[in-house]
This record gives C-alpha cells, structure tokens and sequence, in this order.
C-alpha cells in the first residue's frame, strides 16, 4: 500500500530560511519601509511603479506548486537508459525519512538517480560534465533493445492518488527527451507547464559528486546565483531592472547629444558667416544649451521655395559619363574590331568549314577502308593512308586558325558588351536641356554595329557630359546665392536641437531614477543580509555536525556584489585554529566536500522549495570516518522534514547510521547478466546473513558438505556481523574518535578477536573470557555452537544433526550480543 505525505508536513525548523510567503512578502514589506523612508516624493513614485508593474508581471505567469503541496517520491522505474537493461523498479517511501540504496560499483544505482533527475530536469550533472560523443552515442543500454524509458511516480500533498513523470526519447540526441506529466483530475501535458522549472533551478533536490565539486569550485557567479535564489529578491531585482532600462534610455539620449557637441561646433566653425559664430558660442559651451537662442537662429533662414532648392541639389548632383573610361572603352572596341577585320582577310574564318570537310572525309575513309573512289569528288583515286596522314595535319592547322577567329569574335563581343554597360539608363528626373543628350546617349545600348557604336557612344558622351557640367555648375552658383551653406548647417543643428531639448529635458528624472535605484539597492542588501542569516546559521550547524574532528571553523557565509554585477561571488569566511583564512586556500578535499554538502542542503531543505525530497549520490567520497558519521546525523535530521534519498557503495554510511542507531531504510541493487538490475529492501545486514542461512537449508538434495562445511561458515559471517555491530556500538558510546574505531574494528580478524572487541571493548580479551561471556549472556550452549562455526572451517567440518535448530540457536546468540549491555 503507497504511503503518502501528511498534507500538515512538520514545520521546516527555524534554522531554515524563513520566506514562505514569497514575493508579496517581500514587496509589502519593501513598501512599508520605502513610506517611511526620506527619499524624495518623485523618486518614491518611480519605485512605486515598478514594484507594482514587477507584482502585476508575477501575477500573470503560470504559477508553480505551493510548498504546502510538496512533491514526494513514491518510485523510480527505469529500462533501456544507462546501466540498467529490462525495466528495474527502486521503491520508495513518499514521505520524509532516510532512505540509502546501496550496490557496488556498476550495480546500476546511480542508473536510477540520473533517470530520476532526466525526467524532472531533462539534464544530469554527468551529462553536463561528459559532453562528449562517446556519452551521446552509448547512453542507451546495450542489452536491452526496447526503446529507453524512465518513469517516476510523485505522491503530491493534498492528493490520494498518484502523479506520474514519464521520459522517453524519439531519437539517440539524450538532451532531447519527451517528458509527459500526468496528474489525476488534471490530465495529461509536457513537463514543461507544471511550473517547476524556476524551482528546479533555485531548489534543486538533486545532488551528486559532480555537483558538490560545482557547488565550491565552479565560477564564482555561479556560486552567488545558486544562494541568492533562495533568497527571495528576485522581484526587487526585477524592479531595479526596470528602473535600470529607464535610467540607460535617458542617459543614452543625454550621452549622445553631448558626443554630437564637438562633431556639430567643428561644422559649424568652418563656415565664414556671423550666424554660425552665434551657434557655435551656443553650442560650444559646456552644460544646458541656450535653446531660445538656438531656435532663433534655425528659424532666421532666407526665403526659398524648397521646391526648387530640390531641384538644384539633384542637378549638382548630377553625374555625367566619365570621359576617361569611355574614351577607353570606345578604343578597345575600335582595336577589336581592327583585329576582326585581319582575321578576315588572312581566310582563318574560312578554315573552320575546311577543316569540318577534311575531317568527315578522313572519318568516311577510316570506316570504308576497302573503298576505290573519292569519297568527295568521286574519282577513281583511292584515299590512302599517305593522304590520310596529310589530311590530319592539314585538319590540326585549319583549326587552329579557326580558333583564332573565335578569339577575335569573342573579343569584338566583349568590347561591344563593355562600352554598351557604360550607358547609364535616364534619370528618373531631369532637366529639360538634358533631356535630348541623355536619350542619344541611351540609344548606344540599341546598336548592333560595332564601328557605328564606336563613333556614337564617342560623341554622345562627349555632349552629355559638357551639358551635366555646364548645368551642375549653375546649379550651385544658384544654391549659394540661396544660403545653401548654412541652410544645411542649419539642418544638423535642428535635428540636434530637438534630440538635445528631450534629452536634457529627462535630467531630472534621471536624478530621481539614480536615487531610486539607489535606495533600492540598500534596501535589498539590508534584506538580503536579513534573510541570509538563518541559511548561514543552517550551513554552519551542519558543518558542525560533518567537521567532528577538524580544526577549521566557519566564521560567514556572505554574498558580495549584486545579481547583475560583473564581479559577484559567495565568500566563506572561515578560521584555522583561531586564525582567520579563506576556505578554498586551507580546506582539505574532505573538508571542502563537507563544506559544499553545508551549503546545498540548506537549499534543498528551503521552506519555498516544492520538493519534499533531497536525491543526494554519492556523498561519501574524500571523507574521513568521523565526517561519515557526521555525515548520517545530517541526513537523520534533513529527513525530519524531508524525504531523503542517497544513492552509495560506500559500506560506512549505512554502518554510520547503524552505529548511531538512527532509523534508515536501505534497499540493495544487484546487476546480473545482460543488464538486469534487481532491487531488494535489506534494512538489517545480520538478519539478511539468516535469510541466506535459512535459503541454503531449505534447498532440496543439498550434499552433505553443504551442511557440514557452508551452513557453519555462513552462521561463522553472521556472528561476526552481529559482534561487529557491538563493537562499533560500544566503541561509539564510549567517545572513540571515529578513525580510531574504524582501525580497531578492521584490526579484530578473527572470530575470537571480533568477539572481544564486541562483548568486552577489547580485542585481547583471551577465549576463557570470552567463552565466559558467551555462557553468562546466552546460556552454557552458546560456547558449543561458536565452536561448531569455528569447526566448519576444518577439513573434517562439524556435526550437524539438526540444520534448522543450528540456525534457530545461532539466531538467538545474535540478536542477544549485537548490543552491548546498557552501562557496560
């Protein structure tokens, strides 16, 4: 039966960042302060705009889950995707506690936290890592033929029934998964619409080694950004982006008008008129310009109809032919031509069809060998291979004056097209006394003559251009008389004059938009100080509990610079000993790994957050046995709150959390052949030894080495097991530094070693005393039966009349010794 989250979750605890009522929390209480503050009434208006326009633009986006819905895991089913081949299924329990799910390296385990964190996220810390060709082309798995699927079930709070993610892909590109949510009584959609993409960026519940190295060793924006989400102010910075686009707008335009300044008083000062002095004394002195003055003198401008002042610009405009390149053209021509004519005369035109003759001919002789008459003319003569040979050399000849004549036609083309592209079409407007030039000019585009167009191009080009020259000439002899100098002067200096009124017109308002800002941004780093308080408060009891035995204290936690800021990073303030130091520069890889571990799971553990799950892989790489321990203390108390789920192959987290006695559950993953993964709840490693015991005696037909040799050995493993666990019980209750236990511990490899050090605390402890023990705690048969495991061993083996009474007994012996006696 699927457990589900209590709708009433426990209270996140105060250490946690307190903002659960998000962005209207944030603004009323940014209000309240701007009302009594002492800013100017015009500035406070501008920030009241765009804290109203930042709360209208929230109100209108699809809104995300509420926390008091928080998303749990209920279970992870993957097939086809990574190591795992035919679907394997993880189950869990959708609600806060402590789950570890264990296996040795290639069991597939982390197969299930990357399907896990593909379906949500459509990205993994691996894939974003390994970007390589090889990950693209060999995620798939490469025993399973089905297509890859990864399905994961949520148990939403306030919901009796189930949702479900599930992930598959169309092609062999694994960042383009299709991921389909379904929720009962809200149907089918993409992933994408649920609303948790901001979440999933600002909260994410999804760790793994690669993303703790991220977490201290990536840029340091990226450090800022990922603490700063939680805070809450991205609406205050959405307001000051706001008042950021208003403010860049008004000093562009006032930027822009003063860059004109210098550009403008140099125009101005190459002219030889009183009026442009006035201008440039205006313009050229620093600060608001005189408009009065300006406008006065845009508006003094002679009279003249701007009809014809048009009419005069476009004729000094006007551009006849070029005399130099059509007189260069016209000459080519002329030289082609002359060419042509030679080839003429010297009969190369003529041996194109000779050759043609001669060729057949020769072809027609070769094909009719046995022939006596001329092919040609008919005579009796017969074509013999004398004639023939001096045929082919006649044939290579013709050509090659054949060839020269197409040189020269080509050529003569050539020249033609040349002086032809020379001839500009009319004008859309001209004036009359251009009209009959430009249209003889025109006319050259119609001739196909060569040597007529030689001579008329030449002479309409010659009279098109004296008329253009001799007209643009008078055209600006007019435009001077009619102020044409400063009349275009005084075009720049109004359109400078209107840009310059509206930009220096919005300096006031720019003013009030710097204080604003201003303010704003004290503002916002006062409450980002506030709320960052209890997030460092969170990460540096956490790293009291993970640092056990290092000597380095964490002093702040701190944000400098701003979200937008070029430069901006997370500080770690922390002390050696007493003396002050930066994290990075003093800390060990364990200690870093540690420190990274304090600032993602206050994150993750954020009261706004959705999720009520953490997926944490492996965690325990570079730490040191006391920060295990420490380690599973955290994990204990995040699983007050929060469903939390870590992925390991590490035996000592498990045995942390045995040692310290604290609840966990923990479910092995085993691969076999070709793929297949298999998933098994194993809460106790002695009573998983029994089960293996009590397997092996239920088997049929089992020989009788089986019993006298295996069963011994296999109860042998389950008491070391359960005097193992008392050792490391009493070890821990007695303040054994943890690396210090984890040696003694290892030391002990006997039975009778292992056995000591559980009853007694100390492994030297000799087999009179032991034996002793046995019989005090379990009865006189306890010392029989350690001897029988201890038999098994021997060549000979040991006795063993009754197999499931052995094992019953052997039961009983465990489950008394596993823990130490209270006060002992």
């Amino acid at each position: 039966m699927t457990e589900h989250p209590a709708q009433n979750e426990p209270n996140a605890s105060d250490h946690q960042v307190d903002h659960r009522r998000g962005a209207s929390s944030t603004l009323s209480r940014l209000a309240a302060r701007l009302e009594s503050s002492a800013l100017a009434e015009a500035a406070r208006e501008l920030l009241r705009e765009a804290l109203s326009a930042t709360a209208t633009e929230s109100s209108g986006t699809p809104a995300a889950p509420h926390p008091d819905q928080r998303v749990f895991l209920d279970s992870i089913s993957v097939n086809g995707f990574r190591g795992i081949g035919r679907k394997a299924r993880l189950p869990l329990t959708a609600k806060p506690g402590v789950t570890l799910v264990v296996g040795r390296n290639g069991s597939g385990k982390s197969s299930f936290a990357e399907g896990a964190e593909t379906a949500l996220t459509g990205r993994t810390a691996r894939l974003d890592k390994q970007r390589g060709e090889v990950w693209r082309r060999h995620w798939r798995n490469l025993h399973d033929g089905a297509d890859p699927k990864v399905e994961v079930r949520l148990a939403i709070a306030g919901d009796p029934r189930l949702s479900t993610l599930t992930c598959t892909w169309s092609g062999d590109d694994v960042t383009a998964p299709e991921v389909e949510f379904r929720r009962p009584g809200h149907g089918r959609r993409p992933s994408v619409g649920v609303g948790w993409e901001r979440a999933l960026k600002d909260y994410s519940p999804f760790l793994s080694y690669a993303d703790l190295d991220k977490v201290l060793n990536g840029r340091p924006s990226e450090q800022y950004d990922s603490v700063a989400a939680i805070l809450g102010l991205r609406e205050l910075t959405d307001a000051d982006e706001r008042l950021q686009g208003i403010e860049k707008t008004l000093d562009s335009a006032l930027k822009q008008v003063e860059a004109e300044r210098p550009v403008l008083a140099e125009a101005l000062s190459a002219l030889d008129d009183p009026r442009a002095v006035r201008a440039l004394a205006v313009v050229g002195k620093a600060g608001e310009p005189d408009f009065t003055e300006l406008d006065a003198l845009v508006t003094a401008l002679p009279d003249a109809d701007e009809g014809r002042l048009s009419e005069l610009r476009a004729t000094a405009a006007l551009a006849g032919p070029d005399l130099g390149v059509v007189g260069a053209a016209v000459d080519r021509l002329r030289e082609a031509v002359a060419v042509l004519d030679d080839v003429r005369a010297s009969g190369a035109e003529d041996a194109h069809q000779r050759a043609e003759l001669l060729a057949k001919a020769l072809e027609h002789s070769r094909r009719h060998e046995d022939e006596n008459t001329c092919p040609v003319c008919g005579s009796d003569r017969a074509l013999d291979e004398a004639w023939a040979e001096r045929a082919a050399e006649q044939v290579a000849a013709l050509r090659r004056e054949a060839a020269t004549a197409r040189e020269a036609r080509t050529g003569l083309r050539d020249a033609m097209d040349a002086v032809r592209y020379l001839v500009t079409p009319v004008p859309a407007w001209l004036p009359a006394p251009l009209v009959d030039p430009w249209e003889e000019w025109q006319a050259c585009r119609a001739i196909d003559d060569a040597e007529r167009l030689a001579a008329r191009a030449e002479t309409a080009a010659l009279v098109l251009a004296d008329a253009c020259a001799a007209l643009r000439e008078e055209a600006l002899r007019e435009l001077e008389k009619l102020d044409e100098e400063w009349r275009s002067c005084v075009t720049r200096l109004a359109g400078w004059l209107d840009r310059a009124r509206l930009a220096y017109a919005g300096r006031p308002r720019l003013c009030q938009i710097r204080a604003a800002r201003k303010w704003l941004k004290e503002a916002r780093a006062e409450l980002r100080e506030e709320r960052l308080r209890p997030f460092e408060d969170h990460s540096q009891q956490i790293w009291e509990e993970l640092r056990q035995q290092s000597n380095v204290d964490l002093r702040s936690v701190r944000l400098t610079g701003s979200e937008k800021a070029n430069v901006r990073k997370l500080v770690m303030d922390v002390s050696v000993d007493g003396t002050e130091a930066a994290a990075l520069g003093v800390m060990s890889q364990g200690e870093l790994h540690s420190l990274a571990l304090s600032l993602f799971l206050p994150r993750a553990a954020a009261p706004d957050s959705p999720f009520g799950f953490v997926v944490i892989d492996d965690p325990v790489q570079s730490m040191d046995p006391a920060k295990v321990h420490g380690l599973a203390k955290v994990l204990h108390d995040l699983g007050e709150t929060r469903q939390v789920v870590v992925f390991t192959h590490d035996t000592r987290l498990q045995r942390a959390f045995t040692n310290q006695e604290l609840p966990v559950t923990v479910l092995e993953v085993e691969r076999a052949g070709r793929s297949v993964v298999t998933v098994n709840r194993v809460t106790d490693p002695v009573r998983q030894a029994l089960a293996d015991a009590r397997a092996l005696i239920r088997t049929r037909n089992l020989p009788p080495v089986a019993v006298t040799h295996v069963l011994p050995s296999l109860c042998r493993a389950f008491l070391e097991r359960a005097f193992s666990e008392a050792a490391w019980l009493r070890l821990h209750r007695a303040g054994v530094a943890e690396h210090e236990a984890e040696k003694t511990v290892a030391g002990a490899v006997t039975l009778m070693d292992i056995a000591a050090l559980g009853l007694f605390g100390d492994p030297t402890k000799g087999a009179g005393e032991v034996y002793g023990e046995l019989r005090r705690r379990c009865g006189p048969r306890a010392v029989d039966l350690v001897r029988q495991c201890q038999e098994g061993a021997h060549p000979a083996g040991t006795s063993m009349p009754d197999p499931q009474r052995f094992v019953d007994d052997i039961k009983a012996v465990a489950l008394t010794v596993r823990k130490p006696e209270e006060g002992a």
